[in-house]
């Protein structure tokens, strides 16, 4: 890798220009400090202090190319540093850019290198009246502050990135499970309808001519619509799951219809004051259609009673119950994994609602759910 490809935003300028600043702020005050000092031919010669800060202006100007060469810009600087002093601004900088945009071991490396260079410069330009090794620890000392920054930045920046992905991947995997449950609820009522008449022709070849037709019809009917309804699906897989296919509480009344039709006895009582939100609406609708589709599977033949009500701030009930499977039906209940009661009873919970559900004592069942209404 050479560097940084996208292009810098409003932040990476003022970043730039701050830590460009900082840089060339060091090297003047440097500079002024040795000459209002007076000290130069003192301590250097002066081809050597020339050298120094067009050595300095240079460093500072290849700052701008931090970006794109961050470890080789890193280490020209640290090598220069052996005998420029104007240097040590951008050279922190530099130091500072390898750790935030470099894995740890590349940056450790070049820290380490800045070290030796850092003990050379003692050697080569020592300080009068300043001890070597306080020279030298001062300087190992701002540059450790700087690779140090660095790393906390990019340990950071790591950290936020991983929480980011872990944030994508659970969105994701919600996505899917609302996929999922809309699949299931679209196309399982449909596909109920084919297995019971099916088993129910099977179970029955001698049926009268009328009991023939009537499931053949209703076979057919089930399997157009479920044709469908998958297509609707599929077609909007790739869109957000909110545009995926959704029904009202007023669709409440023609679902029952399309089960009384289909075979099944289904009595409908609504009590509701006011119209029922969306949110709350969509949600009973499914809860009787996953009711409507368990009896057809597990108690074919069974009457089944549909109760809603509620008002706004008081919040909507719904109960389905269903009598015990009717004897001579001429169906064979369905074996199931019961991952329709829980795929509903998430939704439930994701309404922010209540779901209980088991057997009656005369043999029938009961799915009783309430769920929030706000005034």
């Amino acid at each position: 890798m050479t560097g940084f490809t996208r292009s810098r935003g409003l932040r990476d300028w003022l970043v730039d220009c701050c830590l460009f600043v900082t840089a060339v702020v060091w090297g003047v005050v440097l500079s002024g400090v040795r000459l209002e000092e007076g000290a130069v031919p003192d301590v250097v010669p002066a081809w050597l202090f020339t050298l120094d800060q067009l050595t300095g202006v240079l460093g500072c100007a290849a700052l701008w190319l931090r970006r794109r060469w961050p470890t080789g810009l890193a280490v020209a600087l640290v090598l220069l540093s052996v005998f420029s002093e104007t240097i040590a601004g951008a050279m922190l900088v530099a130091l500072f850019s390898v750790a935030v945009h470099r894995p740890p071991r590349t940056s450790l490396a070049v820290f380490g290198l800045s070290l030796f260079t850092a003990f050379g410069y003692v050697l080569l330009r020592p300080e009068p009246g300043t001890p070597a090794l306080l020279l030298f620890l001062l300087g190992a000392a701002l540059q450790g502050v700087a690779v140090g920054w660095g790393l906390f930045v990019h340990h950071r920046r790591r950290l936020v990135a991983s929480l980011r992905e872990r944030a994508e991947a659970e969105a994701r995997r919600a996505a899917r499970e609302e996929i999922a449950r809309e699949i299931h609820d679209v196309l399982g009522h449909r596909l109920s309808l084919l297995s019971v008449h099916a088993g129910a022709l099977e179970y029955r070849p001698d049926a009268p001519a009328e009991d023939v037709a009537r499931a053949a019809r209703v076979i057919r009917e089930s399997a157009h619509q479920a044709l469908q309804d998958l297509r609707q699906v599929v077609g909007v897989l790739r869109a957000p799951v909110g545009e995926l296919p959704q029904p009202v509480f007023a669709d409440l009344s023609h679902l029952v219809e399309e089960a009384e039709r289909a075979g099944t006895p289904v009595r409908l009582e609504a009590e509701v004051d006011g119209d029922v939100p969306d949110p709350a609406g969509r949600t009973a609708y499914r809860i009787v259609q996953e009711a409507l589709t368990n009896v057809r599977k597990h108690a074919p033949g069974a009457a089944v009673t549909v109760r809603v009500a509620g008002a706004a701030g008081e919040g909507l009930e719904v109960a389905v119950v269903n009598t015990a499977p009717a004897p001579g039906s001429g169906a064979v209940p369905a074996a199931g994994s019961g991952q329709g009661l829980l795929g509903l009873a998430e939704r439930v919970d994701l309404a922010g609602g209540s779901l209980e559900y088991g057997p009656l004592a005369d043999g029938g069942w009961r799915l009783a759910a309430r769920l929030p209404w706000p005034s």
